[in-house]
């Protein structure tokens, strides 16, 4: 096995592990909410920890900076890695832990996604959509501005947030529909299908084995089956009662 066929093993466990810990989440949340959410945040920022295990030896063969969906999710996993800022808590930790949904009653929220196709995700995981821009929109002035990017390559990757992902028109959608900035959450889950399906295709492309059951499982769905159109947005408006 080599270091990439490592990576992807890593990537493909923490991606069963997930799954697992989401399954459970239902159960767990009726005897210890705290716990739940937690054990989900976890499994999730695991995930992003080894996609960018598997950047760190797979840099060669993909250009991860070119497209917004890789891109983004390094941007996220180092801003969740060094937690220098109180940017990308999840939705569940925002309004299930210390009842933080008690300081949001009557408050409507707006959720925005996109159409995963063939198989449509049953996993959904939100953050602010602020919070990507406060790391690197330099208009915004924002104290968390991500300093280990450089000027021109934060710009950049606002453009392909923006172009590629659609931020742009959920802002606008949110804009016209007068939800307050922190009242907009969009769900990370497509993003990490098209990323992964992303990486997993141009290794496969370029002659890497998948070894180990996890890999040879998530193999086919993320080279063959899964796709995301991000020009469909899905808006899900939710008020809290």
């Amino acid at each position: 096995m080599n270091i990439q066929q490592q990576a992807i093993k890593k990537l493909a466990n923490s991606m069963r592990i997930y799954v697992e810990t989401h399954i459970d989440f239902q159960r767990l949340k009726s005897i210890d909410i705290e716990e739940a959410v937690d054990n989900l945040d976890r499994a999730f920022e695991a995930k992003l920890e080894a996609f960018h295990s598997l950047y760190d030896v797979a840099k060669q063969d993909l250009d991860y900076f070119s497209h917004a969906d890789t891109a983004s999710l390094i941007l996220l996993r180092n801003a969740i890695h060094h937690r220098d800022h109180l940017l990308f808590q999840s939705w569940n930790h925002s309004m299930a832990l210390d009842e933080g949904y008690k300081r949001h009653l009557g408050a409507e929220f707006l959720l925005a996604g996109y159409d995963v196709l063939y198989e449509p995700a049953k996993m959904k995981y939100f953050y602010k959509l602020e919070d990507f821009y406060l790391r690197i929109d330099e208009s915004l002035k924002s104290p968390y501005l991500e300093s280990k990017m450089g000027s021109n390559k934060r710009k950049r990757l606002l453009g392909q947030i923006n172009s590629e992902l659609h931020f742009s028109d959920i802002k606008h959608r949110a804009e016209l529909e007068r939800y307050p900035p922190k009242q907009v959450y969009i769900n990370v889950m497509p993003i990490f299908i098209s990323a992964t399906c992303r990486v997993f295709t141009a290794l496969k492309e370029k002659g890497v084995e998948f070894l180990g059951f996890d890999a040879k499982a998530y193999e086919a769905p993320f080279t063959n089956e899964l796709e995301v159109d991000f020009s469909k947005i899905v808006y899900e408006p939710l008020r809290i009662t």
